[in-house]
């Protein structure tokens, strides 16, 4: 049959049959390619139709559901680095092994306050003294507070001793133990950086070396729940504890001691 002699709805479904069979051929071929390609290239198309694929979605009406799977070493991550510039390592002057003096280390502590509280171990900082703190900003004296029987004490970040450092850090999120479920990790962020599984007591059970007394006790949300103690009464002390001695607390100290 000549295609001259075919009429206007004859014409209309030879295009569309002709179409047809173009759009399987590309489609045949196309995959072929994408198969061979290297992944350089591959991987910027395969967003390009996705993101295409999700805008055709929304424009008609769509709902799109996406599953996220989250991995555990994702969380411990994010949780350590929203917490770090909270964290300080404390020193004070006291004594070498040879009672020669020198600076010694009085384990970590972490900010509970804008106002430059810190909250540490009180086996290491039990009375008043000189004492130093330092974060990534830089180090800094720091004037003592109180002791409370908890197990805690508080210092107050003072000057730095470089005049060019600047004081910088963040104070954690408080978190509520109660809400804490059996199974869940809990990190401790102290001299090294551990981890145990809460297991419903609300007297975390945790293992605190010397090194880590002070540690700040948080949950995968990067929350803080408590402070690591290292003591022979409790080896841990909620935040709600420590909140509830910090807001009566006269945070005026000496410009000396």
């Amino acid at each position: 049959m000549d295609i001259k002699e075919l009429n206007k709805t004859q014409l209309i479904l030879l295009a569309i049959l002709l179409s047809f069979v173009t759009s399987i051929a590309t489609g045949i071929t196309t995959v072929t390619l994408m198969q061979q390609a290297p992944a350089s290239f591959t991987a910027p198309v395969n967003r390009i139709v996705q993101q295409t694929i999700e805008k055709i979605q929304q424009v008609e009406g769509k709902t799109i559901t996406q599953t996220v799977v989250v991995k555990e070493e994702d969380l411990v991550v994010d949780a350590i680095a929203k917490n770090q510039s909270a964290v300080f390592s404390i020193t004070k002057e006291g004594q070498d092994a040879n009672f020669q003096a020198a600076e010694v280390s009085a384990g970590r502590g972490f900010a509970v306050s804008t106002d430059g509280i810190i909250v540490t171990d009180a086996t290491l900082v039990p009375v008043k003294g000189v004492y130093y703190v330092k974060n990534n900003s830089g180090k800094f004296k720091a004037d003592f507070i109180s002791t409370d029987k908890s197990g805690f004490s508080f210092l107050k970040i003072g000057s730095p001793l470089d005049e060019k450092n600047k004081i910088a850090f963040t104070v954690p999120v408080f978190g509520d133990l109660d809400k804490m479920k059996i199974g869940q990790k809990v990190l401790v962020l102290g001299n090294s950086i551990s981890s145990s599984i809460y297991e419903g007591n609300k007297n975390v059970d945790i293992s605190v070396t010397k090194s880590n007394a002070g540690g700040l006790v948080l949950n995968l949300d990067g929350e803080a729940l408590g402070i690591a103690l290292f003591s022979d009464v409790t080896n841990f002390t909620s935040i709600k504890t420590i909140n509830d001695v910090l807001k009566p607390v006269d945070i005026t100290v000496p410009k000396t001691l």
